[in-house]
């Protein structure tokens, strides 16, 4: 039985977030302390330093990573399904365009992109490994943890490769029609050898440039090093030297404070909280809300997760919009005025709602 005890603790868990969120914010928008640049400055340390420590701290520490197995697949699946609803709505939408005007709805899979971001990607490791552990203990966090590196050296790499190919689309698309043209007026077996050579050279820069990018991301580093530590370590039961691991702790301490203090600095910079209109502000609420859990829970009766595993498993996929997904969507220019008021609402929100999902979960589940 939930009791006003366990409230009180996920809220002791979850106000210094919002404590550090609030200083961020007050210094820029109040206490004009830091210029735009400054604020560059700080996301900068957080990024390459900070937070790429707090990962590998982490992860080091999550113990085997075949615990979560079965909530790492029902997470699979979840986004699978978010997936499959955003591709048929975005075929119907265009077909019912095609039907009733002649023509077609161009942005259609570019809003799947963006539908998938927010039904899809989460804050797992700033928001949900605090907020976890003070719920369920300390296995809940380490499968937050766990989360968050698929997310990482998974997830977003895929993503990256989506926003590269449409990109690559959007300039292939753009060239002169008269080049189409030349290209029908070939001979067949011309033509099918010009093809395959131009989804070669479709495909070759697009991978290379997504293999570049994740070359420059420490994050994925830093998880990835985590994981080969955790399996190691746990195989043959070794401790990391003391002078390394307190080297790593001192920092991945500051991680969660800075990111919280650099979200708040972020928000502060914003001349307005939404950016988006209304409309598509409620639509980010109910993908990242509603939409996303209900998507896990799928997953989950599907992989047969029962009690606790399955309350955790749905819990972080109500956790807040991912920083990452607005990142991308800035750098791609598609749809950041919708991510960042995701961002900004969401983890304002997450405190009440994250709450109330604890409270109903522990009564019906």
């Amino acid at each position: 039985m939930i009791g006003w005890g366990d409230v009180y603790r996920v809220a002791a868990a979850i106000a210094p977030l919002y404590f550090a969120l609030g200083l961020g914010y007050g210094s820029v928008r109040w206490w004009k302390l830091f210029t735009a640049d400054h604020c560059d400055a700080v996301n900068r340390l957080f990024v390459y330093f900070a937070f790429p420590l707090l990962g590998f701290d982490f992860t080091a520490r999550a113990g085997s990573f075949v615990a979560g197995y079965r909530v790492l697949a029902a997470d699979a699946v979840a986004k699978l399904i978010v997936v499959l609803a955003l591709v048929g709505c975005a075929a119907a939408r265009r077909a019912k365009a095609a039907t009733c005007r002649g023509g077609s709805a161009p942005s259609s899979y570019s809003w799947c992109i963006t539908g998938f971001s927010l039904a899809a990607l989460n804050n797992a490791l700033l928001v949900g490994v605090p907020l976890l552990d003070a719920m369920y203990g300390k296995w809940a966090g380490d499968i937050i943890v766990q989360l968050s590196v698929l997310q990482v050296v998974v997830w977003f790499p895929l993503m990256l490769i989506v926003f590269e190919a449409r990109q690559a689309w959007l300039e292939v698309t753009s060239e002169p029609a008269d080049a189409d043209q030349g290209a029908r007026e070939e001979g067949g077996g011309e033509n099918g050898r010009k093809t395959a050579a131009t989804g070669c050279a479709f495909w070759a820069p697009l991978l290379r440039a997504v293999g570049v990018k994740l070359a420059r991301n420490p994050n994925v580093y830093a998880s990835l090093l985590g994981v080969a530590w955790s399996s190691v370590a746990n195989r043959w039961h070794l401790k990391m030297p003391s002078i390394i691991d307190g080297s790593i702790a001192i920092m991945s301490k500051t991680g969660i404070g800075m990111g919280m203090f650099s979200m708040g600095m972020f928000i502060g910079l914003q001349d307005k909280f939404i950016m988006c209109g209304l409309g598509w502000t409620m639509l980010s609420l109910v993908l990242r809300f509603i939409a996303a859990p209900a998507a896990t829970l799928a997953g989950a009766l599907i992989l047969g997760l029962r009690g606790d595993l399955l309350r955790v498993t749905i819990l972080q996929a109500a956790l807040p919009q991912s920083i990452g997904s607005f990142v991308f969507s800035r750098e791609y220019d598609l749809h950041s005025g919708v991510l960042s008021t995701a961002i900004i609402i969401s983890t304002l929100a997450s405190l009440p709602v994250l709450t109330a999902y604890y409270l109903v979960l522990g009564l019906v589940i």
